[in-house]
This record gives C-alpha cells, structure tokens and sequence, in this order.
C-alpha cells in the first residue's frame, strides 16, 4: 500500500467516522451514569477509590514534563512540533487528576465537563504527536490547534446543549473513541521514525482494556466488592499513559530518519 493510499484511508475513515455519527440521533447524556458501582467513603472523602485512583494521572504527567526538561529529551524528540505536542499532552493528563477528582466527589453534569475537558485535550494532542511522528511533522503543527478546539469545543457543545435540554454527545463520541481509533491507524500504517514504535500499540491496547473496566463498572464491584470496574479503568488508563511515557524515555531515532519528514529538527 503506497503512502498515498494509506493517507486516503485514514482521511476515508475519519470522513466516515463524522458521516456516520451526524446521521445518529442526539445522545443526551444518560444521568445512570453517575452513579457508579463504589459510593463507599473513606477519611471524609466520598466515592473515596474512584477519587483517589486518579493520583497516578497526576504523577505520570509530572513525570513527563520533568523529563520534556531534561537535556536528554532532545536526542527523543526530533522535531519542535513533537515537544509542544507532548508537554500539552502531560500537562493534559496532569489536569484529568484534578478534574476527574472533582467529578467524582460529587457526579453530576455540571462537574462532569471538568473531567472531559483535559481528557479531549490529551487525546488530540497525542493524536498530533502521532501524526508528526509517523505523517509529516509540519502537517501536524498545522493541525494540531485545529484538533485541540476540536476536542475541547465537543464537550462545551455537549454541556452547552445540556443546558438547553437537548443534549447532544455526538461530537464528544467521535473525540473520544476515533481519535484512539485514528492513533491506532496510523500507527499499524506508517512506521514511526524512532525505534520502540510498537509500545504506542501495547498503550492503545491498554486504553481499550480500561474502557471495558468502565463498561464493567457493577460487575467487577460485585465480584468481591473489593474494587470497582470504573477505579480500575483511572489505574489501567494511567498504566497507558506510563507506556507512552517509557517509550518516550527508551526510544532513539532509526538512523535514516531525515528532513523528509517536512520539519527537521532545525525547527526548535
């Protein structure tokens, strides 16, 4: 499959992604959501798992700015664009701590936004982080605000539309899932131009895995009522999220990577 050909299937798909979703109804945002499998409170502090197992996002994503800081980082990082995108995408999960915390001490809509909001925000970063790595730096510098507003305008729509009694999570469902499906595309279809390229699989992988953990909220809880399937998916994304940040810290770039790949490191 030629270059060309790959880019053709990856815009396909995400026109279809969009065509598909227009033609589904409105999906309001069903209130059974907030209540999860754990309410169990601990030293004050209600819904206590679900609130504190948000932690790792904090430490993962310092970490990841701390070492975007490092000297070393820049025989990781071969191009300006690929930096901004990352320290985005840690500052991002650092602040999913905060607001998927505040979710979780007390579900509701109104708090609900504050979790979504960096979570869209870290996932079309690393989208763009993708896309520099794997397609064409420049190309991913210009999309990259684009695919931000993207993310961060789905949830203001959807909270927006709340608010007027027509709640609509199309945009949001799209953000969310094909952006993961997008990252996942490109990384089976264009090789990456460091080595360890196949750890963002192994990360995606796990992300999926979380997703089923929420899915699962009641029934992992009522297995031995030990832990909640919704706790687990915040510790198995975090895990994600670490795998992404290992591989940033193991990877050199192949020998033959060059300025072909439309901006070289000359850019910083």
């Amino acid at each position: 499959m030629t270059r060309r050909v790959r880019i053709l299937v990856l815009a396909g798909s995400t026109l279809a992604a969009i065509v598909a979703m227009a033609l589904v109804p409105r999906i309001p945002q069903d209130q059974s959501y907030h209540n999860f499998a754990d309410h169990r409170a601990l030293i004050g502090v209600p819904n206590f798992l679900n609130v504190v197992s948000n932690i790792p996002f904090l430490i993962i994503g310092i970490s990841g700015l701390v070492f975007l800081t490092q000297s070393n980082s820049t025989k990781r990082l071969l191009t300006a664009p690929e930096r901004l995108a990352y320290v985005t995408f840690f500052l991002a999960v650092s602040l999913t701590c905060f607001g998927s915390a505040h979710y979780h001490l007390s579900p509701n809509n109104d708090r609900l936004v504050w979790d979504r909001l960096p979570m869209t925000i870290a996932f079309m970063s690393l989208l763009t982080c993708v896309i520099c790595e794997r397609i064409n730096a420049k190309a991913g510098l210009m999309l990259f605000t684009p695919l931000l507003m993207i993310g961060a305008g789905s949830v203001i729509y959807w909270y927006l539309s709340e608010a007027r009694g027509s709640g609509d999570l199309r945009p949001y469902v799209v953000v969310q899932f094909y952006s993961g499906l997008a990252i996942a595309l490109i990384a089976v279809m264009f090789r990456s131009r460091y080595t360890r390229g196949r750890e963002l699989l192994i990360a995606m992988g796990l992300y999926v895995l979380a997703k089923v953990f929420e899915v699962l909220d009641p029934v992992v809880f009522n297995l031995g009522r030990i832990v909640s399937g919704h706790t687990l998916k915040h510790l198995a994304a975090s895990v994600s999220i670490w795998c992404i940040l290992r591989m940033l810290v193991r990877r050199v770039p192949k020998k033959h990577a060059s300025d072909a790949w439309g901006y070289c490191a000359r850019a910083r």
